[in-house]
Order: structure tokens, then C-alpha cells, then sequence
């Protein structure tokens, strides 16, 4: 437990909606048939749920999924009530959540995403009566490997220097 404890600076919100941006265009790019591609919006919406609850809420996440459900062409309201679900229990479990070291935290990651998928394949299964292989799910895991880099990359402009000068004055 030899880790420092970081006192972050407040999160900017151009930062939060640059970072919701380029999640979105990540997922816009054409890779859709490959196996395990992450879902970059919901990754960037559990972070930001769980980290900035006040900033971004449900109605982000709604807004989010239906901005996925119309690049997806699919059901409208599919990914957005996805999403609103995993911000839901995002910030049901936040306080929880960032009690852990990052590496600890896929634990409580993992669900929040593998639910999100559960939710999407509800969706297409009802309107199409297919049900997607076991590769479906491989999606959320990968998402979940990546949270400890998500976790670096969208702190990185709230944290403070460790050791401080007279010519920085935070």
C-alpha cells in the first residue's frame, strides 16, 4: 500500500465532453467485424459515472446511446436504454467502486458492462429472434482489461505534481 494518494484537480467539463467525443468516434470506426472490439462509450460513461456522478448522469448516457443506436442503425432506444442502465448502477456503486486499487476495480467493471451487453442482446433477441454466439460477451471483458489504461488516460489532466515548486502554483 505504498501507492500515492493523488489529490486530482476538478475535472474540466470540455475535458469530459472531448473525451465522450473521441470515445464516440472510436466506436465509429469500421471494425464491427472483428471479435472483442470494446464499446468505447460505455467505458468512457461507467468512468465518468463513477468518477464525475454530478457531470455525467443518465441523461448523458441516454443521449450517448442514442447517438450509438442511430450510427448502429439499430433498434432506436436499444443502446440508450443500455446505457442508461450502466450509468444507473454506476453511480449506485461509485462511493463503493473507488475505494479499490484500478486493477480491483474490473470487479465491479466487469458486471456493469457484461449487464449492458445482456440488455442489448435482450433487445435484438425480442426484435430478431437471433441469439448471438459466446463471442457476444467477449466484448465486456476486453473492456474491462482496458479499464486500468482508461483509468491513466482520463485522470491524467486532474492530477497535481508530486513534488512541488515555487513556480507551479498548485
Amino acid at each position: 500500500m505504498n501507492r500515492p494518494h493523488y489529490i486530482l484537480l476538478p475535472a474540466s467539463p470540455g475535458f469530459i465532453v472531448l473525451s465522450l467525443i473521441g470515445a464516440f468516434l472510436l466506436n465509429l470506426q469500421p471494425l464491427g467485424g472483428w471479435i472483442g472490439v470494446p464499446d468505447f462509450v460505455a467505458l468512457v460513461l461507467v468512468f465518468w459515472s463513477i468518477h464525475q456522478p454530478r457531470r455525467v448522469g443518465i441523461g448523458v448516457a441516454f443521449l450517448m446511446g442514442l447517438l450509438m443506436d442511430v450510427h448502429d442503425a439499430a433498434l432506436l432506444g436499444e443502446d440508450a436504454l443500455a446505457y442508461t442502465l450502466l450509468s444507473y448502477f454506476a453511480i449506485t456503486l461509485h462511493r463503493r467502486v473507488l475505494w479499490f486499487p484500478t486493477v480491483s476495480q474490473i470487479w465491479y467493471i466487469l458486471p456493469l458492462l457484461l449487464m449492458t451487453q445482456l440488455v442489448q442482446m435482450t433487445v435484438q433477441l425480442l426484435v430478431s429472434g437471433k441469439l448471438p454466439g459466446w463471442t457476444f460477451f467477449l466484448e465486456s471483458f476486453v473492456s474491462a482489461a482496458l479499464w486500468p489504461l482508461a483509468t491513466w488516460l482520463l485522470l491524467a489532466p486532474q492530477r497535481r505534481a508530486i513534488d512541488r515548486d515555487d513556480t507551479r502554483p498548485l
